[in-house]
């Protein structure tokens, strides 16, 4: 599988530190934890007080140990529970996954306009990992390095690196690298940016995301 297929971390500047998080899930579970084993013992005496204990299943006996319980509720809130709009509001991190249609224009060296473009971008995203992979008919690029900013005044950017692939049968197109700026509107259903490309294709222009209603 290619790097480039694969989520790649993100930072995160102006929201929370990530290390908090970790520490408060860590409490959370070694607290679960001994409650858990608190009550799976006193369960275990009430049945051999009754004279059931022949009938307690083996895996009642299993130690339950706080880092399963952590590997369990961390998967939760990477995946889900960051994404609830309370919380990811609190914890200034936006829910950006989806797809979006967007609207490209190749400016030229003076700044006017040259050519307009469109693409389909797919936002994959978790608390921990995200990639932005952008087709168009011509080319396919995917991030290899983001990071989110939250601004109090300007809302949410989003800036990250890509490679780009031209599709079999662009033979005008090089392979290059890139970068790109996107600053998202406060509902999040649009955004509005610029890029930049270089190291083999020496372009840049603007773009203008609209968020695709999920079916």
């Amino acid at each position: 599988v290619s790097f480039r297929m694969i989520e790649h971390e993100y930072s995160v500047l102006g929201g929370p530190n990530r290390a908090a998080i970790g520490r408060t899930l860590s409490m959370i579970a070694a607290a679960s934890a001994s409650i858990l084993v608190a009550l799976a013992l006193a369960a275990i005496d009430l049945a051999r007080t009754l004279g059931l204990s022949h009938a307690i299943p083996q895996v009642v006996l299993w130690p339950v140990t706080a880092g399963l319980i952590y590997g369990g509720l961390y998967w939760l809130f990477d995946q889900h529970v960051w994404k609830l709009p309370r919380l990811s509001k609190l914890l200034r991190v936006p829910d950006l996954s989806g797809t979006w249609l967007c609207r490209g224009q190749t400016l030229k060296s003076d700044g006017s306009p040259d050519r307009e473009w469109t693409a389909e971008v797919a936002i994959v995203q978790s608390w921990d990992r995200l990639r932005v992979r952008l087709k168009s008919q011509q080319s396919t690029s995917n991030s290899i390095a983001a990071a989110l900013v939250y601004d109090q005044a300007d809302g949410y950017r989003l800036l990250y690196n890509y490679r780009n692939e031209p599709r079999i049968g662009q033979p005008q197109l090089a392979g290059h690298r890139g970068s790109a700026e996107l600053l998202f509107s406060p509902d999040l259903k649009s955004a509005k940016g610029e890029y930049f490309n270089g190291h083999g294709r020496y372009t840049f222009g603007t773009m203008q995301l609209e968020r695709k209603a999920q079916q």
